[in-house]
């Protein structure tokens, strides 16, 4: 036996035998759902310098016409038309280049999940979320976000999501800092994020 293999001997006769790991870990350790959940993920959200809406789902085409009324924003094929007001000129995302993404004043999307622990909001490329481009160029996004898709934290999320689809996780506006920590908005997506949640 090497000086090695003596030392590591001794140390495993010291630390005893490895604690008992169960076949399959609880994962009942914290509740979820309920009004909690939305207020904690408001509470994220607005802490990110997200703008948080909320109304009922009739309402959504007021909330869109207040943030982007009178401009051009780009649409998923699936969104429903009922969440556009008339002000907006509505361009479906049908194969436009990134050059005509960029060039609209915003983006109306729908949501896959949002996770209150973290305030993230995670986008799967359904047919009214769309591209995943479509979600970073324009400087502002809408995303119409469901009660009953907010669950407490990333476990929770993870299981209602399939991995093989392209996931963009959002936690709050684009932004970044610099080596002296002023931060800079709009770098790698949307300057303004604009959240409608939907509460009945």
């Amino acid at each position: 036996m090497s000086g090695r293999e003596e030392v590591l001997a001794r140390l495993r006769a010291a630390r005893g035998a490895p604690p008992r790991v169960p076949a399959e870990a609880p994962r009942d350790y914290r509740p979820a759902g309920g009004d909690a959940d939305l207020d904690l993920l408001v509470d994220r959200l607005t802490d990110y310098r997200a703008t948080v809406h909320r109304c009922a789902e009739p309402e959504v085409a007021e909330v869109v016409d207040a943030v982007l009324g009178g401009r051009r924003v780009v649409v998923p094929r699936g969104l429903p038309e009922r969440w556009l007001p008339a002000s907006v000129t509505a361009v479906t995302d049908d194969d436009l280049s990134t050059a005509e993404v960029a060039a609209a004043d915003g983006v109306v999307t729908a949501a896959a999940v949002a996770v209150a622990e973290t305030g993230t909001i995670v986008l799967d490329g359904a047919p009214d979320q769309g591209r995943r481009v479509i979600t970073l160029l324009p400087d502002v996004h809408i995303c119409v976000l469901r009660s009953e898709q907010v669950v407490a934290g990333v476990p929770d999320a993870v299981a209602r999501l399939d991995p093989r689809r392209p996931l963009t996780w959002i936690s709050g506006p684009s932004a970044t800092s610099d080596i002296e920590l002023n931060r800079v908005e709009g770098v790698h997506g949307p300057r303004n994020l604009h959240v409608v949640l939907l509460t009945s």
